[in-house]
């Protein structure tokens, strides 16, 4: 019985790990990307304003 408890806390903890990784991964490529999107939109300033 307590093998079957260590083996789901395992996996579980596993899981929450991996989940974790991706969203850290996601959330640094997404800033990155509005990081590059906003120095584009200031390089083009002039050409933005009317």
């Amino acid at each position: 019985m307590n093998e079957k408890i260590y083996k789901t806390m395992s996996r579980t903890g596993a899981g929450s790990l991996v989940i974790g990784i991706v969203v850290l991964v996601t959330g640094l490529v997404t800033g990155i990307l509005m990081i590059v999107n906003g120095a584009k939109l200031i390089k083009r300033k002039s050409d933005i304003l009317i």
